[in-house]
């Protein structure tokens, strides 16, 4: 396979990161895991964060902290990364798929708010929102449903952080609970880490419990003796993961903004071209953590062409109907899910990160342009 001289996805560090790594290498006196949860609720504005070994084991930990058993129910996007059912199956209970809305490829609050309708019931514990790509869904509406039917609302911000809803940042504005994570999917970092937030008492106190093993201990005892309360598991941090991240917080709002100046030049020169649809520029709280276009003709082959001319691209995502095992588990049809369906033949992620320089941007646009003029 040739080398990608534009990858996909770049990790982005700085001087305060290699200073705050040094810190833990050196046995520096600092915690780094407290220092970046007190840092990360000042910066999203929630009341708690707890920090996780992985965005995963954050979404993992709040299922835990809900008390989710066999046979409860959890709705989801069908459009959204298999960490998000996977973390439901775990407990032996059911995801539930629910249709995109056009154009943000975000859950269907329509579709979401007719299957809450038309299926109370007690087992219908949560339903777990992804904001694709930095858009956020219309939480408001969101919250006020929870309320109606009485779930929680679990917000999977995996490409959102630092992302804002009416100008407040999510982790801030009202679910119960929400993920992050800081090496997502396809955009990997150099590191791994998660951290879930809430403003709840109960469910953080929970949390803190179950994030080492539901160990507990007794404060006046020696530092060896403990007890264990409940069924956890070991979703703990790393101090040299944490003060990394430390410092991609410092830089996430300047990160956001050069993104979205990025995202502004592909438009500008992808507008207009032939067999390509640029996303809806109109939303200025979109962080534009990914850069999703349509390929109306052979998306496949287009990604292929890119490749070979040394671009990377991402996919986000096939949808969990088309998966072996979530079609083969619930009987689920190719055309169950029509709008996801129609958006998954055609999208494409470009390549879109902070260090991007001008030239760079211009570079992928200029072969982009290339590959489309080959089509009919």
């Amino acid at each position: 396979m040739k080398e990608l001289k534009i990858p996909f996805n770049k990790f982005e560090s700085s001087r305060e990161a290699h200073s705050n790594v040094s810190d833990a290498l050196d046995g520096e006196e600092i915690n780094q895991v407290e220092l970046l949860e007190e840092e990360f609720s000042t910066y999203v504005g929630a009341e708690y964060a707890l920090a996780t070994s992985h965005g995963t084991s954050a979404l993992h930990l709040a299922m835990l902290a809900l008390d989710l058993k066999r046979g409860d129910k959890v709705v989801c996007c069908v459009n959204a990364h298999p960490n998000v059912p996977e973390v439901v199956r775990h407990f032996d209970a059911e995801p539930v798929f629910i249709d995109i809305q056009e154009g943000t490829y975000n859950i269907n609050l329509d579709k979401l708010e007719n299957y809450l309708e038309d299926n109370k019931s007690k087992k219908l514990k949560a339903v777990i929102i992804t904001h694709l790509g930095g858009v956020c869904v219309d939480l408001e509406r969101v919250y006020a449903m929870a309320k109606i039917y009485d779930v929680k609302i679990v917000e999977d911000a995996s490409d959102a952080l630092g992302a804002t809803y009416k100008g407040e940042k999510i982790g801030s504005t009202g679910a119960d609970i929400v993920c992050f994570n800081f090496s997502s999917h396809l955009k990997k970092n150099i590191c791994n880490g998660g951290m879930l937030v809430t403003n709840s008492d109960e469910i953080i106190e929970r949390a803190r419990l179950l994030v080492n093993h539901a160990i507990s201990r007794d404060e006046d005892s020696l530092e060896y003796i403990y007890d264990v309360v409940d069924i956890g598991n070991d979703y703990s941090l790393s101090e040299l993961n944490a003060a990394y991240i430390r410092a991609q917080i410092v830089d996430q709002d300047a990160n956001i903004t050069r993104q979205q100046e990025i995202a502004k030049m592909y438009s500008e020169a992808l507008g207009g071209v032939d067999h390509i649809t640029v996303p809806d520029m109109t939303n200025d709280e979109n962080t534009f953590s990914l850069y999703i276009v349509k390929i109306d003709k052979n998306r496949d082959s287009f990604a292929v062409e890119l490749r070979d001319a040394g671009v990377g691209t991402g996919l986000h995502y096939i949808p969990l109907h088309l998966l072996t095992y979530y079609k083969a588990k619930y009987s689920l049809r190719v055309n169950d899910y029509p709008v996801a369906l129609r958006s998954y033949q055609q999208v494409l992620s470009l390549p879109l990160y902070a260090s991007m320089d001008d030239k760079t941007v211009k570079s992928v646009i200029d072969k982009i342009k290339k590959i489309a003029k080959t089509r009919v």
